[in-house]
């Protein structure tokens, strides 16, 4: 089947509609002829799969770190007309919101160095992490009600944080239209010790420097320097967004057979745009997104407290402050050009980032002539990067970009080929100090298990889809 595979140009494969039967439209995944090699061909498959689902828009699209997942892609987009289409919990994903959050300070690398184990001790201590973890806010039904309606204002009211918080998040930190009364007891159950937790897998809280600068004016822009200490917070909704998906699973199963949709893979599981179904999923969704604005914005007012403990200095002295949170896995109502015709879609990010362009209204009014930032989490080992979202995507991708690095191992392969070595113990010998609450979790997550990030970075700066403004390279690592 990968025969089947055309290359457009030096940074697009098209998946042609003859690729599989029922196709709508064709695929087109962003790859370069290095990553082409780790294409799976599951992943290649699902991205026809959905193309193939009801009133789907132009494409099936997948970023460079592109990998299997349930049902949509792991790094897929697909947008949907809102009179034809379908809404699936597939095209999220468990992890409903899951996301990145960068701080920024005024520390300097060599400034940090000689506290660096100290300051990840305390981070660790601070900040709940690992499988089931339990966080330090204890929510009764009436405040988890709360935040999932106001997210991350739900926290500053809270005295966790600062105004400007909220300016610098996607959709400001909420989205509207979330309905507390479609969530299941066991939702709110697995919820409620959860908020302020970075949870396991690929959640990590990363004490970073700034490496190097593609754009010099951009990354002033940001509030970014050589040498910078910054800090990415990578997390999303934890045990509370899983629930909401799995509950939504059993109904759409059933919504798919109850409005005759063909469904080519089960775990495409859908419902039109309009039925009863797909509207409380969406509310639902949104529900799981607020909950995971709170977490990122409680955790970074855990770390801020944290350096202020270990370098004995004032808020103002640190300078930390937010450069941006931007989800990875969300559905949301946007407006897009169609064949020079506005029309409003709900386009599906599954493993990829919004990634508007300058002037766009939905970017905050201090980076709206720079284009929307765009964070980018790399494996423990290499780097991140920052970027910034293009018109070009917008042309193309209905505005958006690559998520990350992408698996080439599943966990399993990970632990078996990180047998007999010490994880920890090679990333302290190159200054990356990790604290974690499993040494089996840093087998998981091992960079030998994850695409080049770099080589990811480079496609969709090269297709357009995003511009490279900085690169950050870890120094220390708080994993679930």
């Amino acid at each position: 089947m990968i025969d089947k595979l055309r290359r457009i140009d030096e940074t697009r494969l098209e998946v042609p509609l003859d690729y599989k039967k029922g196709m709508r439209v064709p695929g087109i995944i962003y790859v370069d002829s290095l990553l082409e090699k780790e294409l799976e061909l599951q992943a290649v498959d699902q991205v026809a799969n959905v193309a193939t689902l009801p009133g789907i828009v132009n494409c099936s699209t997948a970023m460079p770190d592109i990998h299997n997942g349930y049902g949509f892609p792991i790094g897929g987009v697909a947008a949907f007309d809102l009179k034809e289409g379908i809404i699936s919990p597939g095209g999220v994903g468990y992890d409903i919101n899951c996301g990145v959050r960068l701080l920024r300070s005024n520390l300097r690398k060599d400034e940090v160095i000689p506290r660096l184990k100290d300051l990840v001790d305390v981070l660790y201590r601070e900040v709940p992490s690992g499988v089931g973890s339990k966080g330090k806010v204890r929510l009764g039904p009436d405040d988890e009600k709360r935040i999932l309606i106001k997210g991350a204002v739900w926290a500053l009211e809270n005295n966790m944080g600062d105004p400007s918080d909220t300016e610098r998040t996607e959709s400001g930190g909420h989205i509207e239209g979330a309905d507390p009364s479609l969530i299941s007891g066991k939702a709110y159950e697995r919820g409620r010790s959860q908020q302020g937790t970075l949870g396991s897998g690929n959640h990590f809280l990363e004490v970073q420097y700034v490496d190097e600068i593609y754009d010099e004016q951009a990354a002033n822009a940001l509030g970014l320097f050589t040498n910078q200490v910054t800090v990415m917070i990578h997390t999303g909704s934890r045990g509370f967004g899983h629930q909401v998906c799995t509950d939504f699973l059993e109904v759409m199963e059933r919504a798919a057979a109850k409005y005759g949709i063909e469904l080519y893979d089960r775990e495409l599981a859908c419902a039109p745009f309009h039925s009863s179904e797909a509207q409380d999923y969406l509310a639902a969704m949104r529900a799981a997104a607020n909950y995971a604005w709170a977490n990122r914005q409680c955790i970074m007012h855990w770390t801020r407290e944290a350096f202020m403990k270990v370098f004995s200095s004032s808020p103002r002295a640190l300078g930390m402050s937010l450069v941006y949170d931007v989800a990875h896995n969300i559905a949301k109502i946007e407006e897009h050009m169609i064949k020079g015709e506005r029309r409003k879609l709900v386009v599906h990010r599954k493993g990829a980032t919004r990634a508007f362009p300058p002037g766009h209204s939905e970017l905050p009014v201090i980076y709206r002539h720079l284009g929307q930032p765009v964070l980018i989490p790399g494996d423990m080992g290499r780097a991140s990067f920052v970027l910034l979202g293009t018109e070009k995507a917008m042309q193309e991708t209905f505005g958006s970009t690559c998520h990350g690095a992408g698996r080439v191992l599943s966990r399993h392969q990970a632990i078996k080929m990180a047998r007999g070595r010490k994880i920890w113990r090679e990333l302290e010998d190159r200054g990356i100090i990790v604290r974690s609450a499993g040494r089996e979790t840093l087998a998981e997550e091992m960079s030998d298990a994850y695409k080049d990030i770099s080589a990811v970075v480079d496609v969709v700066h090269k297709a357009g889809l995003s511009k490279k403004v900085a690169r950050l390279r870890p120094m220390g690592v708080v994993k679930g």
